[in-house]
């Protein structure tokens, strides 16, 4: 089936005001709408005409929109996973001190599950967060995380304290 010329530039401000809707973000919006347009060229061939030329442009801006805040999720999760380990290290030399310690060991006692267990594993157990994960059949990620909030809370207590 042949198709006709189709010109993007008519529905250039449509995609933009659909994205701008979804994103809030101008700037994105434009990124956005100009990608929903390149790939639109690139497989226009696909479009079958079952539906309205703005509805396929919106779509594909809409999957994009969406791949686009997955990776943004991830980088967030990556950037304090590797946070971890740097602020960590200084936590842990606090913590051998045997007065702090104690103290520590204290605050532990009253800590719920799973954070005290997770924090005595990393700090006293010297364990890495893959192997905690192990343990609890979660992921590395979830060690991490679940040692940070306990992390928070000792230091809030010692704060209080």
């Amino acid at each position: 089936m042949d198709r006709p010329d189709i010109s993007f530039e008519e529905y250039y401000e449509d995609v933009l005001r659909f994205l701008r809707g979804l994103s809030r973000d101008e700037y994105l919006a434009e990124e956005l709408t100009q990608e929903t347009i390149y790939r639109a060229l690139k497989s226009i061939d696909t479009f079958r005409g079952d539906s309205d030329l703005r509805v396929w442009l919106c779509s594909i801006a809409k999957n994009l929109f969406f791949t686009h805040c997955k990776k943004q999720k991830r980088a967030a999760q990556d950037a304090a996973y590797e946070n971890c380990g740097s602020e960590e290290k200084l936590f842990v030399q606090v913590v051998e001190d045997k007065e702090t310690a104690f103290r520590i060991h204290k605050i532990l006692h009253e800590l719920r599950e799973p954070y005290k267990e997770v924090f005595s594993l990393r700090v006293f157990g010297e364990l890495s967060f893959k192997q905690i994960g192990e343990l609890f059949q979660k992921s590395e990620h979830w060690a991490c995380v679940t040692y940070h909030r306990a992390k928070g809370m000792v230091q809030e207590r010692i704060r209080e304290k």
